[in-house]
């Protein structure tokens, strides 16, 4: 069902209705028309509306340059949604407390798949300083070593039609290139996606994409341009009719795509700009020479405890975050798993109190005030486990620390794709239609379904596979139950 079926008669959100919105709701301290577009963000999925839009939108009152034009790869959806409210929607944050803010940063949102020019030309604009990402790990066409992978799809298209590219990366060279041609600074690129080391890995894949071009555009953009690491963080289930309803009622108005959040934030960026950049200490942006450490933290313990309650458990029969939180067990073994197994593989900066950490994200994921879908978590995990779980067991296996724990919700990984195989269902993620294969052809004899599995190169490496201590404890869980 959708919003517009639940709230037929509802008054829709805009800027002709802020003034007459609840004084409960918070809603811009500027006037949305009067700002100017500083910033291009690809992917406006909830993450970035929930997350980098807010600090945005607080900093906008003080310094109007840096409004957002959002940009959709590929799906009118969201521009759809919001074209008809000026394009501002609602961020409900659902914790302890509960809390309305009405967000106005999104000024503009334009589909790349419909108009690539256009995307290029605010790409090349000369206001634009910043450009971010929020596109999943799968949508930077890497390879299994994290290098630009040239025979993806979407990059031979880019580079055979590069003005009219359909990829990430192709777009931002795209822009690059006419920067340079204009003889404009290049703008910075900041990730917001949970991949290791993010910010290099992007800009690696920007300049071997240029290089396939033009080698002296990736000359200046290896020189000119900066790609900083950074690390974001927080909570934020995707958006449902429940949802709209609850934001419709507390605004008195529609609002047809609203998003939800917890109340924590966080935003960690490597102090490295090649363009004017905003007062992010004002607010609240940490700027750090050791994003490594952050990214660690979050990608092991927060991302990595996340992926093993959404396998570990839907095996157990939970569909939400909190409720899986809720079974002891289950929540023993997330809490042991970080303490004994992630917690020895993880570096943090100075000052950092790693076990006051580990005691916050358990507190947040037992948030009782949102409902964070277990299937919602759990896909693509072909691109997620590599950065989440297989590094920490890579570091175990260093170390000769023990691999039992770990790979236990690998394992129940396995299972779930075994179990979406034969219940006929989708799975989202890259590697699908394998994986649909791989899952139909497992009959539960552990030892050859997990060779099937490990068989993928992709996310297990080449040496994972040849590791007896690895194989046999991810038979071991397989066969075994989900949670002790």
């Amino acid at each position: 069902m959708n919003a517009s079926a639940l709230m037929p008669l509802r008054a829709r959100l805009g800027l002709d209705r802020l003034e007459r919105l609840p004084a409960s709701v918070a809603r811009p301290a500027y006037d949305p028309r009067a700002i100017d577009i500083g910033i291009v963000h690809l992917g406006p999925g909830a993450f970035h509306r929930a997350h980098q839009a807010v600090y945005v939108d607080d900093l906008l009152a003080d310094d109007p340059r840096w409004g957002i034009c959002a940009v959709s790869l590929r799906s009118a959806d969201l521009r759809d949604a919001l074209v008809e409210q000026d394009n501002l929607y609602t961020v409900a944050v659902l914790d302890e407390r509960v809390a309305w803010r009405v967000i106005g940063a999104l000024r503009e949102v334009l589909v790349a798949a419909e108009d690539p020019a256009r995307v290029i030309a605010r790409l090349a604009a000369p206001a634009t300083r910043l450009v971010t990402s929020t596109i999943t790990e799968k949508g930077y066409c890497l390879d299994g070593s994290g290098a630009l992978d040239l025979g993806h799809a979407d990059i031979v298209h880019d580079l055979a039609r590069p003005d009219a590219p359909i990829s990430a990366i192709g777009m931002l060279v795209a822009g690059l290139r006419r920067r340079r041609d204009d003889g404009i600074a290049p703008f910075t690129t900041i990730c917001c996606d949970n991949l290791t080391d993010n910010g290099r890995k992007l800009g690696a894949a920007v300049v071997a994409f240029a290089e396939r071009l033009d080698p002296a555009l990736a000359r200046w953009i290896a020189d000119a341009a900066a790609f900083p690491r950074t690390m974001v963080d927080s909570i934020v289930p995707a958006t449902d009719d429940g949802v709209r309803a609850r934001v419709a009622g507390a605004l008195g108005v529609e609002d047809r795509w609203p998003v939800q959040r917890e109340a924590f934030a966080q935003w960690v960026i490597e102090d490295r700009f090649c363009n004017d950049a905003p007062d992010w200490a004002r607010i609240g942006v940490t700027l750090t020479d050791d994003v490594a450490g952050y990214e660690s933290a979050k990608l092991r313990l927060l991302n990595g405890a996340h992926s093993t309650l959404a396998y570990m458990g839907l095996a157990a029969g939970h569909a939400s975050v909190a409720e899986a939180m809720a079974d002891a067990n289950l929540a023993a073994f997330v809490r042991t798993l970080m303490q004994e197994d992630i917690r020895p593989a993880v570096r943090v900066p100075r000052g950092f109190d790693i076990d006051a950490y580990i005691d916050a994200v358990l507190a947040r994921f037992r948030n009782p005030a949102m409902r964070h879908a277990l299937a919602q978590i759990a896909w693509d995990g072909s691109q997620k486990l590599p950065f989440r779980l297989l590094g920490t067991l890579r570091d175990a296996l260093a170390a000769r620390r023990p691999v039992e724990r770990l790979c236990r919700p690998l394992a129940a990984w396995m299972h779930f794709v075994c179990s979406t195989a034969r219940g006929d269902r989708r799975i989202t993620d890259p590697l699908a239609e394998r994986l649909l294969v791989i899952g139909d052809a497992c009959t539960g004899d552990a030892g050859a379904d997990v060779a099937r599995f490990l068989a993928i190169e992709s996310i297990f490496g080449d040496d994972l596979p040849r590791e007896p201590r690895v194989v046999t404890a991810l038979v071991d869980a397989y066969a075994g139950s989900a949670v002790d």
